[in-house]
């Protein structure tokens, strides 16, 4: 006898069933060989024969895939996992190639999306070109990834919705205690899962089941659902994009640290990461929002954004002095060893801090610990943010009218646009649109 709800004969039925959904049972007088198992979803009884042939295309793992119900839903299932390939450090170089990917081993948490935005981000040229160590090509970069939900999983989790307009930042997956050698993660527990030992990156990682991550700069991307955000109304997938990343690496450390009314903040580096720090900055309301770069043409846009001053450490011939103990909190989104760290540092009021989120391919910094010690300053660092810090920025940008400087260019132009943000050509952040 076969589960009517699920179409299955005795006779399609595989040779290995350990799922959960499976009850065997038990009754006297069953051939060796064979178990009587309930499907609990309609309570019909199923004939398992353990080593018949399955004589029908598909193969069932388990039997959890056969006799739950089906969930999983879905707008289309023709379409294919396209992007931009780095095969080699000269990918950067504009070399990357269209081609055809395969994306992990779908699993019933995932979510399908296809692509309609993705943000370029500095991170996509440090891996490109293997500077935070060797990369692991071949490589789609691509982590500020907006577009709809084509497929969702029947176990998926946040609510997503077929047709809902979703994004997935720089992180894809995190441990939830899953190899844990405690049964247990005290940062997902807390839901810190930004600083997982086991986070799986967007890019340039593997996910749990062993699929390699392949980012957005593509026409669909597969997703762990967990880290599937909703995009809210009144923010607009192009502005959404560049804060998946860029802008929540600049948001988490600005509100952990408390900028806001009674604080100066002031905002290292005003390329495409800076300039989320100046615009969040004066969101959350800070006293007064200071941008620090080393260009002086810089300064009409920077003030624009909401700074209340500007430095130009290239074109202020005093500027450290000047400013010094001014500032209570700083957001460095420098990526070079070569920033003068040690006048930074100067600018710090007493029990300031100095937060780095800039990662340099090019070595260590070098300062005197003179400014920590006779200012009782602080030094740390802080790495993107959880999906639920992602949403308080969304709410946010929404409630305060937070406009990012976008510029869109078609996503056949991506390797052009890569090298554009090698020469600090946007201003201030690339986002690559699916046209079709």
């Amino acid at each position: 006898m076969g589960c009517r709800r699920h179409r299955l004969g005795s006779w399609e039925l595989g040779k290995t069933f350990t799922g959960r959904c499976w009850k065997p049972l038990k009754r006297p007088n069953v051939p060796p060989g064979q178990e009587r198992l309930v499907c609990p979803d309609t309570l019909q009884l199923t004939t398992f024969e353990t080593q018949q042939t399955i004589r029908k295309r598909r193969t069932y793992r388990h039997a959890r895939d056969l006799c739950k119900p089906n969930r999983t839903t879905t707008m289309a299932d023709d379409y294919k996992f396209e992007g931009w390939i780095g095969h080699d450090e000269a990918s950067v170089k504009g070399n990357m190639v269209w081609e055809t990917f395969e994306p992990k081993a779908w699993e019933d948490t995932d979510v399908d999306i296809k692509v309609t935005h993705s943000g370029i981000c500095g991170s996509d040229l440090h891996m490109l070109r293997s500077g935070w160590g060797p990369a692991p090509y071949p490589i789609c970069v691509g982590h500020e990834i907006v577009g709809v939900a084509v497929r969702v999983g029947s176990e998926a989790s946040g609510g997503i919705q077929l047709g809902d307009r979703v994004g997935v930042g720089a992180q894809s997956d995190s441990c939830f205690g899953r190899g844990a050698s405690a049964g247990s993660c005290g940062e997902c527990d807390e839901g810190s899962v930004n600083y997982c030992p086991r986070a799986v990156h967007t890019y340039g990682g593997f996910h749990f089941n062993g699929g390699k991550t392949m980012g957005g700069h593509a026409t669909y991307h597969r997703c762990p659902s967990a880290f599937v955000i909703k995009i809210p109304d009144g923010l607009a997938s192009e502005d959404a994009a560049p804060m998946l990343c860029g802008g929540v690496t600049v948001y988490s450390p600005l509100r952990f640290h408390g900028a806001g009314p009674g604080k100066t903040v002031g905002i290292v580096g005003v390329g495409g990461l800076g300039h989320f720090g100046v615009l969040f900055a004066r969101a959350l309301g800070a006293d007064r929002v200071v941008g620090i770069s080393r260009k002086a043409d810089k300064r009409d846009e920077v003030l624009q954004m909401g700074a209340d001053a500007y430095i130009s450490t290239d074109g202020d011939a005093d500027w450290a002095k000047e400013n010094a103990k001014s500032i209570d909190i700083i957001i460095s989104t420098v990526s070079s060893s070569r920033m003068p760290l040690q006048e930074y540092l100067g600018l710090l009021r007493r029990d300031g801090t100095f937060v780095q989120v800039g990662n340099p391919d090019d070595g260590q910094f070098s300062f005197h610990p003179g400014p920590l010690l006779a200012g009782r300053v602080k030094m740390t660092g802080s790495a993107i943010g959880s999906p639920a810090e992602i949403r308080d920025m969304f709410e946010l940008s929404v409630r305060k009218g937070v406009k990012p400087w976008v510029q869109v260019r078609p996503m056949a132009d991506a390797n052009a646009a890569i090298m554009d943000v090698e020469e600090g050509r946007p201003r201030y952040r690339y986002v690559l649109v699916n046209e079709a």
